[in-house]
């Protein structure tokens, strides 16, 4: 019996494969039917680490989570935070306290209502040093919240949180935060039920066990194969067009591709090489996003305990070449924080100097790359990433005389790798996850779960924390560019390449498919025009 997933492997192997007979086999081998209602198909480039929302981390659970799961807030087309389960929400007049009123009508998928203290539960859940949640630091402007996250104090009914009524959340926060509403439109954010938590345990999120309250419902997951989505019936704003959306395991972009032109996928990002054929198609989309792609550098492992060294090789790379070679409009950026928005400065970074890169690595003790000792950079598997990696590695070898040896590993490999023993030089990226530069300078702070680099600035720490009370724009603006120098210039403890886009086919068939500038894929008002199978 052929199904689905051995034919994923198939074409892996052997690109010239008879398509539409493995189809038919699937389709009459594994089930799917795929012909039945509104079905929507589309790949996903790894295996969902976690479906948990206050330990995910990574786009593709992002993605999942966006369909499955709603919060307090979501954005409107300008990407301004309105309302969702809260109908409704006050700001005290000293900033320091949010109330907001949750809907009547939101009802987990097993028929319960969602209450304020599902949200109560979920935020304090989520700042529980034992849930070791790496996002734990975006509710650190709440009252107690990092003492309680730090160990400093052990009752969670001192952190500024609490529900007043079933259908009240009282927020209190240490200082006024402008952008607070965004941050609850946030996945970390939303509500959970403390007794399906409680009762599954690490299986809570399984299908069989989890509930959620957003337009669709996790119905199955197949793990390293696919996951099932199915419409919710009860959904607040009404049951969303589609039926089902079928999420494949697809790793590599190009077998992706092949679906997609077979007519088994319904939309595929597409991978480099595919993009110059593709750009004047129909189908095609142009997407800049708010996300950085950087690599970063494990400040605490030799020789990159120097920051000679780390800006040697921050100045050794040509940035100008990164769209030439990945065909897919990328901008060539040094600032850590992205074109479009607030806080963008062309003039940060380190800029491309290759004299001084040799300057640098000479003082450090390595002239001419002459001893230099050897390293790894690792990325996770797929085509673009590869195609960077080697990229780097011809640059830091043509500029500096270095030698850096690659290494891929698959995604949650490779996430937990850098949770436990970050390698020397390694590939990340951040994309937004509210329209602020706090949340990608937040980043790199000494207390984020997030900070992989191992790197540690009092005076990056203080700037940040200001730029976040802070309301004149120039005023703002002067906090992170001083912020931004000691992160990418000083101290060199990452590089910032481009900022990403994506370049993706959808069908045309496919109406209301909506992305956003955070990378963030929103289905609920999809509905398919016609039977992509007649």
């Amino acid at each position: 019996m052929v199904n689905f997933h051995t034919r994923l492997k198939t074409i892996r192997l052997h690109k010239l494969i008879l398509i539409g007979l493995f189809f038919s086999l699937v389709a009459s081998c594994s089930g799917e039917k795929i012909d039945n209602g509104q079905v929507f198909r589309m790949p996903i480039s790894n295996e969902p680490p976690t479906l948990d929302w206050s330990l995910a981390t990574d786009s593709v659970s992002f993605d999942i989570l966006t369909n499955i799961m709603e919060g307090l807030t979501q954005y409107d087309s300008n990407m301004e935070p309105i309302p969702a389960i809260a109908e409704r929400w006050e700001i005290s007049k000293n900033g320091k306290m949010i109330t907001y009123y949750l809907r009547d009508d939101v009802f987990w998928t097993d028929g319960k209502p969602v209450t304020a203290h599902d949200f109560e539960y979920s935020w304090k859940r989520l700042l529980n040093p034992a849930t070791a949640a790496q996002y734990a630091y975006f509710l650190f402007d709440l009252e107690n919240a990092h003492e309680f996250n730090s160990g400093k104090i052990s009752d969670p009914s001192k952190v500024g949180v609490s529900a007043k009524t079933d259908h009240i959340l009282e927020v209190r926060l240490k200082k006024p935060v402008v952008y607070f509403p965004s941050i609850t439109t946030f996945m970390v954010t939303f509500p959970q039920r403390k007794d399906i938590v409680e009762k599954f345990g690490d299986h809570w999120t399984d299908p069989e066990n989890i509930v959620t309250n957003g337009p669709f419902k996790l119905s199955d997951w197949e793990h390293e194969y696919k996951l099932i989505l199915t419409a919710n019936e009860n959904f607040y704003e009404g049951r969303p067009p589609l039926d089902t959306i079928l999420a494949y395991v697809i790793r590599e972009k190009t077998t992706a591709l092949t679906l997609y032109e077979t007519g088994e996928l319904e939309m595929v990002e597409l991978p480099p090489v595919a993009i110059p054929h593709f750009k004047n198609h129909d189908e095609y989309e142009n997407l800049p996003q708010l996300r950085g792609y950087y690599y970063g550098i494990n400040v605490l492992k030799p020789p990159f305990d120097n920051p000679l060294v780390r800006r040697a090789f921050a100045h050794s790379i040509d940035r100008s070449r990164l769209p030439l070679l990945l065909k897919g409009e990328e901008i060539p950026s040094s600032s850590w924080i992205p074109k479009g928005m607030f806080g963008y400065n062309p003039d940060i970074g380190a800029k491309f100097d290759p004299v001084a890169g040799k300057k640098l690595l000479a003082k450090a003790g390595y002239p001419k790359g002459e001893g230099f000792p050897e390293i790894i950079a690792m990325y996770n598997t797929n085509d673009t990433n590869r195609l960077i990696g080697e990229f780097l590695q011809a640059q830091w070898k043509e500029h500096l005389n270095v030698d850096i040896q690659l290494e891929s590993q698959e995604w949650k490999v490779f996430l937990n790798r850098l949770q436990v023993d970050p390698p020397q030089v390694f590939r990340l990226g951040w994309g937004a996850d509210f329209p602020d530069p706090d949340n990608f300078m937040n980043l790199f702070i000494s207390s984020s779960g997030n900070n992989r680099l191992r790197w540690s600035n009092p005076r990056y720490d203080e700037l940040v924390a200001l730029g976040a009370t802070l309301v004149d724009p120039k005023e703002r603006q002067l906090a992170y560019d001083e912020a931004q120098r000691i992160l990418t210039e000083t101290d060199a403890a990452m590089i910032q390449l481009f900022v990403a886009t994506q370049n993706l086919l959808i069908k045309p068939y496919v109406k209301g498919f909506e992305m956003n500038p955070m990378e963030l894929m929103y289905l609920k008002k999809v509905h398919i025009t016609i039977d992509p199978t007649t």
